[in-house]
């Protein structure tokens, strides 16, 4: 019997999801994990997040390319178990060391299905059944990071942190299990293409040529590298620095919601305001909010309150600006998408991992070098966003939407 929409729908946003469960329902064991393996810096702890990106910025580099040429099921298998065997070594690990090279194994193994699933919508659909598809998907997307840190949470309080990976273990294995028995190839022999070191070299290079291109995928990596900062920050932050024990998740999940519906709002008016000008209205948010916030501070520490209303400014920024500025940076590379979108997707992982480690080791129990930190990287934004748009409205190519 063939797949239903419905069932097709579900599994490839649990598909993209992946990521997301890995990252943010370990979030509130950070703390345990620190204590039980004697990390005696607790900025340290945050290495357990950066350590995942860095993954998925190498598996990036390979999943699509390589679906493209091999099929999609057969990358799917080989990331899942990527996964699992990742999760795995996490799950045994005594010493911070090897819980750190499982979570990179889970990185490079995670992103292979979340880059997949998406080509495998885009191989079953087309036109507004493909819209309407993937508008579901992100729907049940959209809700992963506000119910992650919950569930992490509840899962930690009845076997302790490991059990977390036990979660995963079992995810990649239902995952797979369901992909084996009702998901078709989605790509057939036929509309392969051949992936060679030659082609990702081809298609490097005209990233680095293009200025569009290339201007959106720093920009990408500077706005994910201030959100990996907080991420990676969180738990610190609302746990040892506000104190709300347990409500962690609460908090957490209410701004990653924004982030959602920034996401649903953005899909409404981008066609009427545009893409440039969304981003760079959104980048000039991030800068005031944070210049406001740094003067607010001078003045005595922030409270939980503040904080809060600061960052879901940030958030529901991000939420318009991160669909925006992907697709303003594959609008170029047409004839070269596969290609261009690992290479796109790698470099703004690397820019943003690196970014986001530094700036995560710099939190000193105050908010102000996180503050400071997205003024700067909002303002190279805006910056980057305002020069771009400028040589846009003036080359010989007319400005897009």
């Amino acid at each position: 019997m063939r797949i239903s929409e419905k069932e097709f729908t579900l599994l490839m946003a649990l598909l993209i999801s992946i990521v997301s469960i890995s990252i943010d329902a370990l979030l509130p064991a950070l703390g345990q994990i620190g204590a039980e393996m004697g990390v005696s810096d607790v900025n340290r702890t945050q290495w357990v997040i950066v350590a995942i990106f860095g993954g998925m910025a190498l598996g990036e580099l390979v999943a699509g390319p390589v679906s493209d040429a091999a099929g999609r099921k057969p990358v799917l298998y080989a990331g899942l178990a990527l996964y699992l065997a990742g999760s795995v070594i996490c799950f045994l690990a005594r010493d911070f060391a090897p819980l750190l090279a499982g979570r990179f194994i889970q990185g490079i193994g995670g992103a292979a299905p979340y880059v997949t699933a998406i080509s495998v919508v885009r191989d079953k659909y087309a036109g507004r059944d493909m819209a309407r598809t993937m508008s579901l998907v992100m729907t049940v997307f959209i809700l992963a990071p506000a119910i992650a840190p919950g569930l992490g949470q509840a899962v930690m309080h009845l076997g302790g942190w490991r059990a977390i990976f036990l979660l995963y273990i079992g995810y990649s294995i239902v995952i797979g299990g369901w992909i084996a028995f009702r998901l078709e190839e989605s790509l057939p022999p036929s509309h392969r293409t051949a992936f060679t070191p030659a082609s990702l070299a081809h298609g490097f290079g005209l990233v680095m040529r293009n200025r569009t291109t290339m201007t959106y995928t720093v920009t990408m990596g500077l706005v994910f590298g201030s959100l990996i900062s907080y991420v990676s920050a969180s738990r610190q932050i609302f746990q040892d620095h506000f104190g709300v024990g347990d409500q962690f998740a609460l908090y957490f999940g209410g701004l990653a919601l924004l982030l959602g519906v920034a996401s649903l709002l953005n899909a409404r008016i981008v066609a009427r305001v545009g893409m440039r000008a969304i981003c760079s209205h959104a980048a000039l948010a991030i800068v005031v909010a944070s210049l406001f916030f740094l003067l607010l501070h001078l003045l005595g520490p922030a409270t939980l309150p503040v904080f809060v209303a600061y960052a879901g400014v940030l958030f529901f920024a991000f939420g318009l600006m991160f669909g925006n500025l992907n697709a303003i940076a594959m609008e170029p590379m047409g004839e070269v998408a596969g290609i261009a979108s690992a290479v796109i997707s790698a470099a703004s992982s690397i820019i943003s991992m690196l970014l986001g480690a530094v700036i995560g080791q710099l939190y000193n129990g105050t908010l102000v070098p996180l503050a400071s930190a997205f003024l700067l990287l909002g303002a190279l934004s805006w910056l980057l966003i305002r020069g771009e748009r400028r040589w846009h409205a003036f080359s010989s190519a007319p400005l897009t939407p």
